[in-house]
C-alpha cells in the first residue's frame, strides 16, 4: 500500500473528472473513508493532503477523533446514526450525510451545540437494503426540517447498488442532480441544497460527470 501513490492518482483523476465537464477542480471535495484503517494511517493521508476524514461508526469515529485532535480535519459522519447515540458524537461532526428521517433530525437539533451541516439521504435506486427518503417524500418533510434552527440541509446524499453498470449509474447521479437543483431553487432558509455527497472508489468519475461536489472514497486509498 502506497498511501501517497494512491492520494496523487485519485486526486489527479478528480482533476481529470473535473476537467473533462468543464467544473473546476475545488468544486469536489474527497473525503478518505477510513473505517478499514487505523489512526496512524488516517494520520499519513492527512500529511499526504487528505483533509476530509469519514467516518461509517460512531464508535470508530470518536476513536480516530480523539487521536487526530491536533491535525487538521474536517469530519464527516456518513453511516447510518442511531437517535440513541446522536448526543455522543454530534458536537464533534462538521458534516453528517445519512439524515434520513424527521425524528433523527430533531435529535440532532436537541443535541447540537452548533449549526450541523447535513445531507438528506435519498433511496433514489429504491433498494430495500438502503436507508433513506424516496424521492416523493422529500418535498413532504421540508416543512419539519424548516423548523430546525441547529440543522442546515447543505444537500443530498445518495448511494447506487453495488451492481449497477454505467448507465445506471449516471441514471442515479443525473436524478439525484436534478432533485438537488429543484430543491436549491425553492431557496429555503436553513436548507440551501448547492452540494451532493456521491460516488465512492469505483464510481467517483461517473457521480462528478453529474454534479457531485463531495465523493466518498476509501478502498481506492488503501489497495
Amino acid at each position: 500500500m502506497d498511501l501517497e501513490k494512491n492520494t496523487s492518482q485519485i486526486l489527479e483523476n478528480v482533476a481529470q473528472a473535473t476537467q473533462q465537464v468543464n467544473r473546476s477542480e475545488k468544486s469536489v471535495e474527497v473525503i478518505a473513508v477510513t473505517k478499514y484503517v487505523d489512526s496512524s494511517t488516517a494520520k499519513k493521508l492527512i500529511k499526504a493532503g487528505i483533509h476530509h476524514i469519514g467516518e461509517n461508526r460512531v464508535d470508530k469515529f470518536l476513536d480516530k477523533y480523539q487521536a487526530l485532535q491536533d491535525e487538521h480535519v474536517i469530519w464527516h459522519l456518513i453511516g447510518t446514526l442511531q437517535r440513541r447515540k446522536v448526543k455522543d458524537v454530534i458536537n464533534y461532526v462538521d458534516y453528517f450525510h445519512a439524515l434520513d428521517s424527521v425524528k433523527l433530525a430533531q435529535e440532532i437539533n436537541k443535541r447540537a451545540e452548533h449549526i450541523i451541516k447535513c445531507f438528506l439521504q435519498v433511496n433514489i435506486s429504491k433498494e430495500a437494503s438502503k436507508h433513506g427518503f424516496t424521492v416523493e417524500e422529500i418535498d413532504t418533510i421540508l416543512p419539519e426540517l424548516e423548523k430546525l434552527e441547529k440543522i442546515q440541509i447543505v444537500g443530498l446524499m445518495t448511494m447506487a447498488p453495488f451492481e449497477a453498470d454505467e448507465a445506471e449509474l449516471n441514471a442515479i447521479f443525473q436524478q439525484a442532480n436534478q432533485l438537488q437543483k429543484r430543491l436549491q431553487r425553492k431557496q429555503l432558509p436553513n436548507m440551501p441544497f448547492t452540494d451532493l455527497s456521491m460516488g465512492m472508489s469505483r464510481d467517483y468519475a461517473i457521480a462528478i460527470a453529474n454534479g457531485s461536489t463531495f465523493v466518498r472514497i476509501g478502498t481506492a486509498f488503501f489497495k
